[in-house]
Parts: C-alpha cells; structure tokens; sequence
C-alpha cells in the first residue's frame, strides 16, 4: 500500500487529500472509498487510520481534509459550512473519476463523526455513490442545537447565535470577529462544561493521544449561524435502494442520531454495534477500530462488486 499526497477542486476551493492506492496490483478498475474526518479533525487522524486499513485490505481509499480545514484552501479558516462540507465528498469522488485504477461503478462514503452526516447528504444526492457508512456518524448540526446526547438546554445555542450576530457586525465593521473555542482548556474544564463527550474529545485532539498541528482548536463565528439551518439527514430517504451500514459504539452518547437515520433510511440498511466502545474509541483505539473496519471490508466487498 502507498499513499501519495493529492488535491481535486470543490467548488473553486482546493482541496487537499492523501491516495492510498494497491502497489504493484493488477487485474483492472478496482473499488474506492472515500473518507471524511469529523469535525475539527483533519485526515490524518482518524480517517487516514480508517483509510490506510481499508487500503490494506484491497480498496482503493482517499482521505481529505474538508474545505477551510488542515492543508485545503478556504477562508476564514476554521470555518464549517455544512454545504460545502457536502459538495467536498461529491468532489471527491469526481475526483476518483478520472483514476484509471478506479471502477466508476464501485465507489463508496465513509463518514467518521461529522463526516458521517455529510456522506449520508452527499449520497443521497449522488447516483455515482453506490454505498455508505458511517462510523460514530453525527449530524454537527444537531449536536451544536442540541447537544451530544440531545440533552442540551435550548438557552446554549440561542446565546451561540447572539455570540455569532455579533461577530459577523463586528466583521462587517473591519473589526476582528474572533472565533469559537472548540475545547475546554482541560479535561476538568470539559467535564464540568459539557460532560463525557466534551472530555472524551478533550482527550483525544488536545493530548498525545491523537493531536495534531492542523487540527482546528476553533470555529469561524460564521460556522453557527449556517449550522443553525442545517439538516444533514434530510436527504437519507434518497439513498435507497443503496445500501447503508452505520457502526456505533454500546457506550456513545451520539447513538440517538443513528438510531434516527436507521429509522429514516429505505434501503439495505445495518447499524452495528461495537460493544463498550464510546463515540471517540471508535476513532484510534485498535481493539474497538479492528471489528469496525472488518466489518466495513465485509460491508463495501458485499456492495462495491
């Protein structure tokens, strides 16, 4: 397996990716995957681990890093727009459409997080997707209005939009808007602010865990107020008759959202769970990532044939 440094055009944004492709195999067009990151991460987290084990087991994968994020162009940075988090999956697989090494006919999504929300919208807009999953898949959307385990005092994200209305006057009058914090400043921080889920995301992008350089520590402002419209499951009824597997963890505060697309999908459709896995194991810890991604090679060699 190698893996080559890349970048496709979205929507008039490069966007930067790593390929990793079957050295030295032959026999044809072969299938695809392509993987997102979730939310403030970048493709070398998370989605290059899922991309790098799905390559080894025989599938042609690519992992970007989203629009406004990690080595893509796009200002300001930081920013999450759910549109062209969208529009960056279907660029990538117009992207895998001009690689000879590709089989148009079986190109996959897989979401991680966030990712998992915009594949499932991405999909369900895009005939040349032929399957999706998703792993610990979200809608950010409704984590930010709702909170992660849909729990969450409506009065949080009304004083986000009124932090968001005043940073876009400020912008507008040449001042600096500044930018969301994503993270506590510790793990105690976390876990007296927003709970398990903030200090599990604590743990991993701001220790030695899984931090990374490019990954963003903050939001644009303007990130809150395109979230606030946002629905990242409005379009799960499209994508039948393809196939749909979501793997969660037993322990995921998140898993509320996955029950709600299963309900909401048509078509072939499996949610997995991986058992006493939390939302973020699912990201690095190899005793729950292994069963997930034998699964998804079982998944996409079923319906990327």
């Amino acid at each position: 397996m190698t893996r080559s440094s890349v970048t496709f055009g979205s929507a008039g944004i490069e966007i930067a990716a790593h390929l990793y492709t079957l050295g030295g195999r032959t026999g044809g067009p072969q299938p695809a995957v392509v993987v997102g990151h979730p939310g403030t991460g970048v493709k070398e987290q998370a989605a290059g681990l899922y991309a790098r084990q799905l390559a080894d087991r025989g599938f042609i994968t690519l992992a970007f890093d989203a629009a406004y994020q990690g080595e893509s162009g796009g200002a300001p940075r930081g920013l999450e727009d759910p549109s062209q988090r969208v529009e960056d999956f279907k660029a990538a697989v117009s992207y895998l459409n001009t690689l000879e090494d590709v089989d148009d006919d079986r190109i996959g999504l897989l979401g991680i997080c966030a990712s998992g929300g915009y594949s499932l919208s991405a999909a369900g807009g895009d005939h040349r997707v032929k399957a999706v999953s998703t792993v610990s898949g979200v809608d950010v959307a409704r984590q930010f209005r709702l909170g992660a385990d849909g729990t969450q005092d409506p009065a949080v994200f009304r004083r986000l939009l009124d932090a968001a209305a005043r940073a876009r006057t400020a912008a507008a009058r040449g001042e600096d808007p500044g930018a969301l914090p994503i993270f506590p400043g510790t793990a105690e921080e976390a876990d007296a602010l927003r709970g398990a889920h903030a200090v599990e995301g604590f743990e991993y992008y701001c220790t030695a865990r899984g931090r990374h350089e490019r990954s963003a520590a903050t939001f644009a402002w303007r990130s809150v107020d395109k979230l606030a419209s946002s629905d990242a499951f409005h379009a799960v009824a499209l994508i039948g008759p393809r196939p749909l597997l979501q793997i969660v963890g037993t322990r995921a505060g998140t898993a509320w959202m996955a029950i709600d697309v299963h309900q909401r999908a048509t078509g072939p459709k499996e949610l997995h769970w991986i058992e006493a896995a939390s939302h973020v194991d699912l990201y690095d810890k190899q005793e729950y990532v292994d069963p997930a991604v034998d699964k998804l090679t079982e998944f996409f060699g079923r319906n990327l044939r």
